[in-house]
């Protein structure tokens, strides 16, 4: 009776450390049938901040003025590095850095602010100052250091660069190579930094609310981390535990070997 009772007890233990498969799924309150379709109201744009930096080309129908428009060079360290061991840099042809006052300097221009601005609107101010020294100018601007960091538990965190100037928070987790199965899906932690202010949010993989939530698109410089659950530590713990036990027999064998 007694036997059978500290096998239940063992059981449950052992049962009671694993992940529930329930609280594995993603967007549990999607249908399981047919099709669901929803209109995207919280789809943001990219809008530049301090420390951002620019590549920006002018081109016109003068070459030779143009060409003083792009001499703005600066060599930057490629994001995509961050969090690997290669050491490899990239220069970032044309690239002007946004000041802590929020603007770019620019050749015979000056000053132009540019912080809260998206590039679209960025490219139309300066292309507009252009005009008084350029005919027909044409200016392409796009942002250079856009990353995104992932950390905890996940299969490959890192620093991320991103190409274009949209990232979702899926996307972002399927380039760490997505959570491992012992992570808490529901308590996802958005860390930004913006306008001098650093927001911490919580999101739920577990709901379809996630792609209308305001923070479902990331922005320059975000960091997502995946808190490990429960089972994750008893596993850790449990490895302690057991290194514990050799080590303490092996004390124990010792001293009797040595007695006699």
């Amino acid at each position: 009776m007694k036997k059978g009772l500290y096998l239940l007890i063992i059981t449950l233990f052992f049962s009671s450390c694993g992940v529930a498969y329930k609280q594995v799924p993603y967007f549990q309150d999607l249908p399981m049938q047919g099709k669901l379709v929803e209109e995207i109201h919280n789809q943001s744009v990219l809008k530049i901040q301090k420390d951002d930096i620019l590549a920006i080309t002018v081109t016109s129908l003068n070459l030779e003025a143009s060409a003083i428009f792009n001499m703005g060079n600066v060599s930057s360290t490629n994001p995509a590095n961050a969090g690997t061991t290669s050491t490899s840099q990239v220069s970032t042809a044309n690239g002007f850095l946004v000041d802590q006052n929020g603007a770019i300097q620019l050749p015979l221009i000056g000053t132009i602010k540019v912080e809260g601005l998206s590039t679209t609107a960025a490219r139309e101010l300066i292309q507009n100052k252009l005009l008084t020294y350029l005919k027909e100018p044409v200016v392409n601007l796009r942002l250079v250091n856009f990353k995104i960091s992932v950390l905890g538990d996940v299969a490959t965190p890192g620093v991320f660069p991103v190409q274009s100037e949209k990232i979702t928070v899926i996307e972002a987790l399927s380039q760490a190579g997505d959570l491992n199965i012992t992570a808490l899906r529901k308590n996802i932690l958005l860390v930004r930094e913006n306008q001098g202010k650093r927001q911490f949010i919580r999101l739920d993989l577990g709901s379809k609310e996630l792609f209308n939530s305001p923070y479902f698109y990331l922005q320059n410089n975000d960091a997502l981390y995946v808190q490990p659950g429960t089972a994750k530590y008893a596993n850790v713990d449990a490895s302690y535990r057991n290194i514990s036990i050799v080590l303490s027999a092996l004390s124990i064998i010792t001293l009797i070997i040595t007695r006699l």
